[in-house]
């Protein structure tokens, strides 16, 4: 197969835990051709979706983990699998990258995750289409909202609805400290819209991401501990991560989930989990791959690639 990854700059890969890399490994070992382009690379002419890609070789180094052919202009159409691997943030920029995979989509393409299925999956607002598993939660602009809320239920999270890496989330306590001056940040004075939630206290144990790949779980999750005084538990925050096998409401969330999201379109997504309340969907570029495999054995790159070999139509 000819699989290509839209992703950020190879350069910029950490590749001991980078989840995209640990993707295209596993694509190489399986003798499959690996492509990679960026966002900016993409362009639409005459109808055609196509993009600047080059051929990547990669090599067990890792500081020149990877060499890369000299880019060449190719239809997307031509690709067995697309790769959908960029980061937010998902502004719109990132909206008109979907925009043309899902053109390349009729032209041939077979894209994962399904761009149209990325752009009605926001990763806050997607926890509302199943609040039989969420805490309490308000999604509003509106400063006298926010304020009857954080009085209803005295200690909350408030956090941005395009933030990631645990950007810009702050806990307001019974006493109401700072929540103005918190509401009129995040708002930017009720121009924009953010969530609050009911705080978890289980967020001590641990932020958990478990993976769905074709709307079934990898067994175990990765518990992201805040650390210190941090109420964070994102990796990129500082917390630390530690694999687990999934508790029995673990599976509840995601085998109710899964096969729901998967019949949308979306081949994987990261479900974070505090305690027994689902927080976020996440379907941009979810990660945890390596450091689950690492800690508990389990190889979770491969099972995604089964799943993209079985959906591309070409299993080996």
């Amino acid at each position: 197969m000819k699989i290509a990854f839209l992703a950020d700059p190879l350069a910029s890969f950490k590749i001991y835990k980078d989840s995209t890399y640990a993707m295209m490994a596993e694509a190489a070992k399986r003798g499959h051709q690996v492509y990679a382009f960026q966002q900016r690379d993409m362009a639409l002419r005459d109808g055609i979706v196509s993009a600047r890609v080059a051929r990547i070789t990669l090599h067990d180094d890792q500081d020149n983990w990877y060499t890369a052919a000299p880019g060449e202009e190719v239809r997307l159409g031509e690709f067995d699998a697309i790769l959908e691997r960029k980061d937010p943030p998902f502004d719109m920029e990132y909206v008109y990258g979907t925009y043309l995979l899902q053109l390349a989509e009729r032209q041939g393409a077979k894209v994962f995750n399904k761009p149209s299925a990325i752009r009605d999956h926001n990763e806050k607002l997607s926890i509302a289409q199943f609040p039989q598993f969420t805490a309490p939660t308000l999604v509003t602009s509106d400063e006298v909202r926010l304020r009857a809320f954080q009085a209803e239920h005295g200690d909350v999270i408030l956090k941005p609805l395009d933030g990631m890496g645990g950007a810009g989330i702050f806990r307001v306590k019974e006493d109401g400290l700072n929540l103005g001056s918190i509401i009129e940040t995040l708002t930017e004075n009720g121009r924009r819209t953010i969530m609050v939630q009911r705080y978890i206290p289980d967020i001590v144990k641990g932020d958990k991401r478990i993976l769905v790949i074709g709307g079934k779980p990898v067994p175990f999750s990765l518990a992201r501990i805040p650390q210190g005084s941090e109420i964070r538990g994102n990796l990129a925050a500082g917390g630390i991560g530690v694999a687990q096998p999934l508790t029995e409401r673990d599976r509840e969330i995601a085998e109710a989930i899964g096969p729901e999201l998967a019949a949308r379109g979306l081949l994987l997504v990261g479900l974070d989990v505090i305690g027994d309340y689902l927080t976020e969907v996440n379907v941009t570029s979810p990660t945890c791959f390596q450091e689950i495999t690492q800690q508990s054995g389990f190889h979770v790159a491969a099972m995604f690639l089964d799943a993209v070999e079985a959906q591309a139509g070409s299993a080996q």
